[in-house]
């Protein structure tokens, strides 16, 4: 375990309370490193051994080296930007019994909801405002606990310890002060923004857990953070990529928004925008669609995102040959059904890369009877279609406010990818 790697880890999770601010740190990450960055608005004149990224919508960003020699194929790893939360509604502002000041919210994602109650809160997300002719995207993040979703207390609803079904209309308004404060929600965005209120033509903004990341266990054997699924996986993708330019592949790193909701979105997996990256690739390198069919067939995607390990308190709910646990290694995930794209081949192909890059790995299936959740690598391969292995870390509490993984795997990944990529 690299403690250096892990802080990293945990200030940029820290730091991306958002999708959108994932893809602004990783902007940031990219740049230091050399990285230009293209517009998808204007063409691009690609050369030799360069490094290069392009995002969309702000929210999903992919970035490529182009090979020292002729391109054979794309060596690509993707995860997404987005985790469980909720999203603020239009006109937000609810004035209960003349005296709170609670915020309308709906969820974004498959949450488990009891774990967002009775935890301290705040706010970010982008804001679009008019400038000159043009409209402009802000990012904004009141970065100070700003909300809380009270319980019931257990005198209300003795049954509670026994299971209690919560109403996202109903039980999970955040209340932000008093009646006297209505009004003030746009003012305290927009004054964040550097902005005036009037100018603010649209906004995406989210709720968020302002617990930090943090190593706990006996020996430090654990990571607790919101988000890790899926920004670890997005980290460690982007980190691996680094000055990674092959002799004779095109290594390309994507992350995607709005996977937690179905990829289906102009930025999504689901979207054109892997497709309409290669294609621009392979026509500002002189490639021609015959050509750049052959470099799909000798292309590889490794779609890496966290999965279900062992949960300690419930045995049962694994399957009884493929159970990853915690630091066991990088999960290789299957699924009968195709739920995820690994096969035979891509499991053979990821094996043999841990196996160079001197990592474990682990396998990971649902069982039989229960259903299983789906990820980026079919949806991905519905528009470009090649070889991929669905992979990802494991983790306890998925789609929790506050998840648990294994602080040994996050560099296994990271290894294994800069092999990859070499």
């Amino acid at each position: 375990m690299k403690k250096n790697s892990l802080q990293n880890l945990f200030t940029f999770i820290d730091g991306s309370p958002t999708s959108f601010h994932a893809v602004a740190n990783l902007e940031k990450l990219l740049d230091a490193r050399g990285f230009l960055k293209l517009s998808e608005r204007e063409r691009w004149k690609l050369e030799t051994g360069e490094k290069y990224y392009v995002n969309r919508n702000g929210s999903s960003l992919i970035a490529f080296t182009i090979p020292r020699e002729k391109p054979s194929g794309f060596h690509m790893a993707a995860a997404h930007s987005d985790s469980p939360c909720f999203k603020i509604k239009e006109s937000p502002e609810i004035a209960v019994n003349d005296h709170y000041l609670k915020l309308n919210v709906e969820k974004y994602g498959g949450m488990i909801l009891s774990t967002w109650l009775d935890r301290p809160l705040s706010i970010a997300g982008r804001i679009i405002v008019k400038a000159g002719e043009d409209l402009r995207s802000c990012l904004v993040n009141l970065d100070r606990d700003t909300a809380i979703i009270p319980n019931l207390a257990i005198h209300m609803n003795r049954d509670m310890n026994k299971g209690v079904e919560y109403n996202p209309q109903t039980d999970m308004q955040p209340i932000i002060g008093l009646t006297s404060d209505k009004g003030s929600f746009m003012k305290q965005i927009a004054k964040e923004a550097g902005v005036k209120e009037k100018e603010i033509l649209g906004s995406d903004l989210y709720l968020y857990n302002r617990d930090k990341c943090r190593l706990i266990g006996m020996d430090d054997a654990f990571i607790a953070g919101p988000r890790l699924d899926d920004l670890e996986c997005a980290y460690a993708g982007m980190t691996a990529l680094e000055d990674r330019v092959s002799k004779n592949y095109v290594n390309l790193c994507a992350v995607f928004d709005n996977e937690e909701v179905g990829s289906g979105t102009k930025q999504g997996a689901a979207s054109t925008f892997l497709r309409d990256v290669l294609e621009r690739i392979s026509g500002a390198l002189g490639i021609d669609g015959e050509e750049y069919r052959c470099l799909l067939a000798d292309s590889f995607l490794i779609s890496a995102d966290n999965a279900h390990a062992l949960h300690p308190n419930n045995p049962g709910k694994a399957d009884e040959t493929n159970r990853p646990v915690l630091n066991g290694g990088i999960v290789i995930k299957y699924h009968g059904s195709q739920k995820y794209a690994t096969d035979a081949y891509s499991a053979a192909a990821m094996k043999d890369l841990c196996n160079r890059a001197g990592v474990p790995f682990q396998s990971y299936a649902n069982r039989a009877d229960i259903i299983g959740g789906s990820t980026l690598g079919n949806i991905a391969m519905s528009q470009v279609s090649v070889n991929t292995v669905d992979i990802g870390l494991p983790q306890l509490a998925m789609h929790s406010a506050l998840e648990t993984a294994g602080a040994k795997d996050f560099d296994d990944l990271i290894e294994a990818l800069r092999t990859f990529y070499e």
